[in-house]
């Protein structure tokens, strides 16, 4: 039972933490330092493999169900504002984007081998945020034509400086249209789901019509401890769609490769 209390109060001073220094980062933008170091605590401590062990025994008591929820919804907020800040430091010249997504292309690369995306391929990232990390990542790493879709137009207008800065503009673009406006939905080849894309069944559904045959839609989740920091995926689609899961386990957030089935043909 101290294990249960010892991982309910972890939860809890890390929301309060998160929290607190999203509001102080909007009155002081050295604060952005230091709630990057938690965001950064937050994703070791997700990786952890006593905190996973522990998650196992009491993940379902709801209690602990609760602070995650509220951990996840204040660590997804503080990660969009740190996005936007490091996005205008960005195009101010006060960060150096070329050795940050030098960083990221080590970590992803073994990803893009598995999902076959190459300099042929068209990508479509639905919530690709105000840094758009893995959109950028993709285009450099495989030439691949990239469009970023985000709901937010400020995230979008922040994103299109980013890919300028960075030199990818004319491989990577976004937009905040709709998916039933955006024509590059048909032509994708591959379609990413980020993690952080909070209605995943709704946009699976919304899909469904518009993709072409051949495309594959990589959705990114976060079951267990790791939905203290991603929104999960609970239901099953099996029934609905091919699926192929890519082993992660290391990572703060889990891949299923999903392709249209005979059914949906």
């Amino acid at each position: 039972m101290k294990d249960k209390f010892k991982l309910l109060l972890s939860l809890k001073l890390l929301e309060c933490e998160i929290q607190e220094l999203t509001i102080y980062s909007k009155e002081c933008r050295e604060c952005f330092e230091l709630l990057r170091n938690r965001l950064d605590y937050l994703c070791q401590f997700i990786t952890c493999e006593e905190n996973v062990n522990q998650w196992s025994v009491w993940g379902g008591h709801q209690e602990i169900k609760e602070y995650s929820d509220r951990l996840r919804e204040a660590s997804v907020k503080a990660l969009c504002d740190m996005e936007k800040y490091q996005s205008v430091c960005t195009y101010n010249n006060e960060l150096d984007i070329s050795d940050y997504i030098n960083m990221l292309s080590n970590s992803v690369k073994q990803e893009l081998e598995q999902l076959c995306i190459n300099n042929h391929s068209r990508v479509l990232f639905i919530g690709s945020g105000a840094f758009p990390t893995s959109a950028l990542t993709i285009a450099k790493e495989t030439g691949a034509e990239v469009m970023g879709l985000d709901i937010d137009i400020e995230a979008v207008n922040l994103a299109k400086k980013v890919a300028k800065v960075s030199g990818l503009e004319s491989m990577v673009d976004f937009s905040s249209e709709g998916l039933d406006e955006l024509a590059f939905v048909k032509e994708a080849t591959h379609i990413i789901i980020a993690s952080l894309v909070k209605n995943k069944l709704e946009v699976l559904d919304g899909l469904k019509e518009s993709i072409n045959t051949n495309a594959k839609v990589i959705l990114r989740y976060g079951n267990g401890l790791k939905s203290i920091f991603n929104y999960p995926l609970e239901k099953d689609l099996s029934a609905e769609w091919k699926q192929h899961k890519i082993s992660q386990s290391k990572n703060i957030y889990d891949t299923i490769v999903l392709e249209k089935s005979r059914l949906l043909i």
